[in-house]
């Protein structure tokens, strides 16, 4: 789960229903729609519709047998079972295959449901955990540095890896508020950032790993032979589903709140690690039998829960039902669309699943994925007086002309930018030569030795200048958007910008360029904009809508991204996914160049809508009564960080967590006053200078990805920010 998935809660009271027109005064209102009763038709309906895709799954196939054979075989018809042929393809193959793609898709839907229960969080999913980012550091583990190259030992690492990121994660949340669910969120999306950025460390260093890695990320049911596997981790699946049947008492009386819940017998804490526990057995076992299937648990909850409402027995049945169902005919669609070959499942799951999670948010029924938060409706914790500030601002004056200059962000400013200069300086002396500070630093301005000059210069101030154009850029559009989403957490990655313009710079690649034009990353993130806004219905939407839109499409793009990179060949693939990791790696001045136009046009924007901006931190009405246009406003900001973001990803790929860190650091410096527009730009430049240059220097010999040191240090920063005071007060 990403960090915009924190903090979602969408507070419901039961209030009594309208009198409908024409009713007799006095009358009782008419009685609510036995929701209980639909839901079993429609669980009935789903039992159905799993049959029909079992026997599908059970039907096609690369060889030819038909149903009537496959019929044959299970009812041992004339001997069917003792041709050998038949036992192979049926017995062997399909059979094994498609209980396994049941069994695996009801454990995500169940693990889906109880972690958006627990966390009365809708958007939640499995990966929250970091069970995901733990497999998949133990698969790569195994294949990198142990040379494993056996299935039954990639699967037996992946499990270790889920397990161990989920223990992290407890004890994360539990040392703190007693494993309350915003410590869940965080302490999730803290580990899952940290495993995969050491994942990506041995992935980019070891090709090997990474031809192995790209194949089994994608998710797939082909490598199921037989009944060993399944086997296997059956008694762990019956566990899994044994503690989410134990739980789904306590969930109920936890989800009203948690000091009923004891008073009805039930301990908060001890059916949070309960569901965690469960649900990490469920996902474990799931990715280590068919990979990482991401984005089903999430749609497989949305599903059931439109139906079924906050009933927890009954969502879990559904949601397993519905991940089942939709995760058997997945894998029929991937052994058809593309013959002789199979799709990845994992992108047939978001082909489906993201124009119906669409949907049901844009339905008049998606008010049932609100989940009861009954801390929201609570009354915020009082604030410790803060002691008197100094005056925040200086007014110069000359004549009739006066310039109020805001003193504590303008020295933040001058602090930062000494600080930035010194950052390019050491950046610069980083390397083989045997330069030191003083000659680098001479170098940097054209003084000194012309050999010296020319290293510097030509060599090495041209990837730093496309480090610090990019990294200003995302800092000034997390600025943007935290501003405009009041929220700290709100990146542009919400909208599905980096991976619309990461998938729009690999498709303008072609087939045998390394990377495409610099163009596509702002016209791909415009697009991914685009669609998000027109399928949540506009800038006005609610902001659950928003996300959930956002999430489907980085599903979607994502999806693109995966086998656009499995289709190629290993060096090309190699060094692509080098670059979409975030790396600085081969950038000079002709790349930046564009960035540096584009910023020297929109910084000064920018600096005016967010005069306005800072307006809207305040109610629409008084925005407007200040004569301020929160539409227009809201419309410029949002096409302003769009640009932005999409011109950083074109020249150093998506560099996670700078959108979110920048104008956290800025605003602490600056203060609450202003918009920190200037200060976010010059602290994101000063990120990825510097993570580039650990990314060099750490490891002698071997280049770390900017994108990689700043995922593995973002996840301990986002705990930090966010679980003191001031960040629980400043998520929404």
């Amino acid at each position: 789960m990403t960090p915009s998935q924190v903090g979602v809660h969408e507070a419901s009271a039961a209030t009594p229903p309208d009198a409908a027109p024409g009713a007799v005064p006095g009358a009782p209102p008419p009685p609510p729609p036995d929701r209980r009763r639909t839901g079993w038709a429609v669980a009935a309906g789903a039992l159905a519709l799993l049959l029909v895709l079992a026997a599908l799954s059970l039907s096609i196939g690369a060889g030819e047998v038909g149903p009537g054979r496959v019929l044959d075989y299970l009812l041992n018809r004339d001997g069917a079972r003792a041709d050998s042929r038949l036992a192979l393809v049926v017995g062997d193959l399909r059979l094994p295959r498609t209980v396994t793609a049941l069994l695996v898709g009801a454990a995500l839907g169940v693990a889906g449901a109880q972690l958006q229960s627990v966390t009365r969080n809708p958007l939640a999913e499995t990966g929250l955990l970091g069970v995901n980012a733990g497999a998949s550091l133990g698969v790569v583990l195994a294949v990198a540095v142990l040379g494993v190259q056996t299935s039954y030992g990639y699967l037996a690492f992946a499990f270790g890896g889920a397990v161990l990121a989920s223990v992290l994660v407890l004890l994360v949340a539990g040392s703190r508020g007693g494993g309350s669910p915003i410590r869940l969120v965080l302490g999730g999306s803290a580990v899952a950032a940290v495993f995969r950025g050491l994942t990506d460390v041995l992935v980019v260093n070891s090709p090997e790993a990474y031809e192995r890695y790209r194949v089994w990320v994608l998710g797939s049911l082909a490598g199921v032979e037989g009944w060993t596997t399944l086997r296997q981790l059956a008694p762990v699946l019956a566990l899994g589903f044994l503690f989410a049947l134990l739980t789904t008492r306590p969930l109920t009386a936890l989800a009203l709140g948690d000091d009923l819940a004891r008073g009805l017998g039930h301990r908060p804490g001890a059916t949070r690690a309960a569901v965690a526990l469960g649900v990490t057995l469920l996902t474990a076992s799931a990715v280590a039998l068919a990979g990482p299937v991401a984005f089903l648990g999430l749609l497989s909850g949305f599903l059931a829960r439109t139906v079924a409402g906050p009933r927890i027995g009954q969502l879990t049945l559904l949601a397993a039902l519905f991940g089942a169902a939709v995760l058997t005919g997945s894998d029929v669609l991937a052994r058809v669309v593309a013959r002789p070959f199979e799709a990845p499942v994992s992108v047939i799951v978001a082909l489906i699943g993201a124009p119906a999670l669409i949907a049901i948010v844009r339905s008049r029924r998606s008010a049932a994925l609100a989940l009861t938060d009954p801390a929201a409706d609570a009354p915020p914790p009082a604030r410790r007086p803060e002691p008197p500030a100094a005056k925040p601002d200086s007014a110069l004056r000359y004549g009739a002309w006066s310039l109020l200059v805001p003193r504590r962000a303008l020295l933040a400013s001058l602090g930062l930018a000494a600080v930035l200069l010194a950052a390019v300086v050491v950046s610069a002396h980083a390397g083989q030569s045997e330069l030191d500070l003083g000659r680098t630093f001479q170098a940097v301005f054209g003084y000194g030795d012309r050999l010296d000059v020319l290293l510097v210069q030509k060599f090495r101030l041209g990837r730093i200048v496309a480090g610090l154009a990019a990294g200003a850029a995302l800092g000034l559009a997390g600025c943007l958007t935290q501003t405009l989403a009041r929220n700290r957490l709100a990146t542009p990655e919400l909208l599905g910008v980096n991976d619309g313009a990461t998938a729009a710079v690999l498709i303008s690649a072609g087939t045998a360029g390394t990377f495409g034009a610099w163009w596509a990353g702002p016209l791909g993130a415009l697009v991914a904009v685009l669609v998000v806004t027109l399928a949540s219905g506009g800038l006005g939407a609610r902001g659950l809508r928003v996300l959930v839109v956002g999430l489907a499409m980085s599903a979607l793009a994502s999806s693109v991204i995966q086998v656009a990179m499995a289709r190629r060949s290993l060096n090309s693939a190699g060094s692509l996914y080098v670059w979409t990791s975030g790396s600085l790696n081969g950038r000079d001045y002709e790349i930046a160049t564009p960035v540096l136009v584009g910023l020297a046009v929109l910084v000064p924007l920018a600096l005016v809508a967010a005069r306005r901006l800072a307006v809207l931190r305040f109610d629409d009405s008084v925005a407007a009564s200040l004569g301020v246009d929160p539409g227009r406003v809201r419309l410029a900001c949002l096409l302003l960080s769009v640009a932005l973001a999409g011109l950083a990803v074109g020249v150093c790929g998506p560099v996670g967590f700078v959108a979110l860190a920048a104008p956290v650091i800025a605003g602490r410096l600056a203060g609450p006053a202003r918009v920190p527009v200037v200060g976010s730009a010059l602290t994101g430049a000063l990120l990825v200078v510097v993570a580039d240059t650990v990314g060099r220097v750490l490891i002698g010999g071997v280049e770390i990805p900017v994108g990689i040191v700043t995922t593995v240090l973002g996840g301990p920063f986002l705990l930090w920010v966010l679980l003191g005071r001031r960040g629980r007060d400043s998520v929404a």
